[in-house]
């Protein structure tokens, strides 16, 4: 490794830079996050060029594009047009406020964009976040009277201590059938003894990867995976072996292939509403998928984020095939919950997933859970998630009267959009170009297994304030696909 120029930032953590299984550019970011968490990098310190750490390293440009990328995905930097790149926390000064939907069409048209050019490169960090899938929030019913109203009865009617001690891990009795009666439309009827709830989907990812798999094991994906899922590969030491895949999902005679030659231990899949392309698969391509993982004996961790948005859900993978079926409130009610519902494929295998999630987790917030528990009782989880599928609705619908046709894939009752970006246009610096312009999206490189990533980026509808504030975010979106764009990333 080449020596860098006498700069702390720059001398301190490159060395915890390691060439392991996964991709480099993971890699990269995770040295980042780990100099950042031992503070030998702090809030303002720069970090170095890009072309000179390609050198350093001894790794391609676009390695570092992509890692300093995905470390402003996590949210561990920012990057200034002609200042460098920065770890976050530093004060920037404020930056000129988003255009207005008229101005963007103006731009479109071409109109002061020199002007408009020059301006973008003094803006600073976002301001509205296209780049998280968080649900809307709903103009009813109000999920903070509900917050209050759930809270205020738990309060009144169970033992505080309780509420705020250690408890065993999975949750009780209720919250397992809460459970089962939340994923019913998705999953039937389901035994509560194979549901678990545990603290959001990452540590029951992370749990039932060390109940499946040993370092070195092959796991297939989807050619694009949901980004900490792939850390937490990176973290066990697994290889990721995308699986061919069309519009309707994987191929079954690709998975097949796979089977045969790489006796994989898992398939990690998103068949509803897929994070990032919005393909839903068709239930006869679920029923493909399943009849080939029988075959062979493998199970699917069927990563359902988005199956409880659409009000006719099509069955799950679950349903056909032995699957750990993962169900989380973060993507359909609100992520400040951090609840989510496993169930493992039979009573004895949810024995063993629970023992994995107390290592991993311990438990979820008594508290949490419990609020949890009591709005899916009362009714109060299903009205919540019919304010969201309204809004997303009417999102969906400012989504098809902004962008062009054609140019974006998307599910009428999900969260997200897939944009497919104009040739002249690199999704990095597409992405660059936006947050300059207050906006983020995410590229298609957080989401690539492998190498090889799609000139695309997903579009979140979701985390805009209001419907004012993503139709004029939409609107620069568009300006942007227009104007004169850079094929590579300089």
């Amino acid at each position: 490794m080449q020596a860098l120029p006498d700069n702390k930032s720059m001398q301190f953590w490159p060395h915890r830079f390691h060439r392991g299984a996964g991709p480099l550019y993971l890699a990269v970011a995770d040295a980042i996050a780990a100099a950042v968490a031992a503070g030998e990098i702090r809030p303002g310190d720069r970090l170095p060029p890009q072309r000179q750490l390609a050198a350093v390293l001894d790794v391609d440009l676009t390695t570092i594009t992509r890692g300093y990328a995905e470390a402003r995905r996590r949210g561990l930097i920012d990057a200034t047009v002609g200042r460098g790149t920065f770890v976050r926390g530093a004060r920037v000064p404020a930056g000129d406020p988003l255009p207005s939907a008229d101005e963007a069409q103006g731009e479109a048209r071409g109109e002061a964009r020199g002007e408009a050019r020059g301006d973008a490169l003094q803006r600073e960090a976002p301001r509205i976040d296209l780049s998280m899938n968080t649900p809307p929030v709903p103009a009813s019913p109000s999920l903070r009277q509900i917050l209050l109203e759930r809270l205020d009865h738990l309060l009144r009617h169970t033992d505080t201590a309780a509420l705020m001690a250690y408890q065993l891990g999975g949750g009780g009795p209720r919250d397992q059938e809460a459970g089962a009666a939340w994923l019913r439309p998705v999953l039937g009827e389901v035994e509560t003894a194979r549901v678990r709830v545990c603290a959001g989907v990452q540590c029951a990812l992370a749990a039932i990867l060390a109940l499946l798999t040993r370092p070195g094991d092959v796991v297939l994906t989807e050619p694009l995976a949901y980004p900490p899922f792939r850390s937490a590969a990176a973290q066990h030491g697994l290889r990721l072996q995308p699986v061919a895949a069309d519009e309707d999902g994987p191929l079954p005679d690709a998975l097949d292939a796979a089977c045969r030659a790489l006796t994989p231990k898992a398939l990690y899949c998103t068949p509803t509403i897929h994070n990032p392309t919005t393909t839903t698969w068709p239930e006869g391509r679920r029923r493909a998928v399943a009849e080939v993982l029988l075959r062979h004996g493998v199970p699917a961790i069927e990563d359902d984020a988005y199956g409880a948005l659409p009000r006719t859900p099509l069955p799950a993978l679950a349903t056909f095939a032995p699957a750990y079926y993962l169900g989380t409130l973060s993507k359909c009610l609100s992520p400040g919950l951090r609840i989510a519902h496993a169930v493992a494929p039979d009573a004895d295998a949810a024995m063993r997933m629970e023992a994995a999630i107390r290592a991993t987790s311990l438990m979820p917030s008594p508290l949490m859970m419990a609020v949890a528990t009591d709005m899916i009782r009362t009714g109060d989880a299903a009205a919540l998630r019919a304010g969201i599928r309204d809004e997303l609705a009417a999102r969906q619908a400012i989504l098809r009267e902004v962008l062009p046709a054609g140019s974006f894939r998307a599910h009428p009752e999900g969260p997200h959009a897939w944009l497919a970006l104009p040739s002249h246009w690199h999704r990095i610096a597409f992405s660059e170009h936006m947050r300059a312009r207050g906006l983020s999206v995410a590229p298609s490189d957080s989401f690539a297994v492998g190498n090889e990533a799609p000139n695309a980026v997903r579009i979140s509808l979701g985390a805009a304030a209001d419907r004012t504030s993503l139709h004029a975010a939409l609107h620069a979106v568009r300006a942007a696909m227009r104007a004169e764009g850079f094929a590579v990333v300089v």
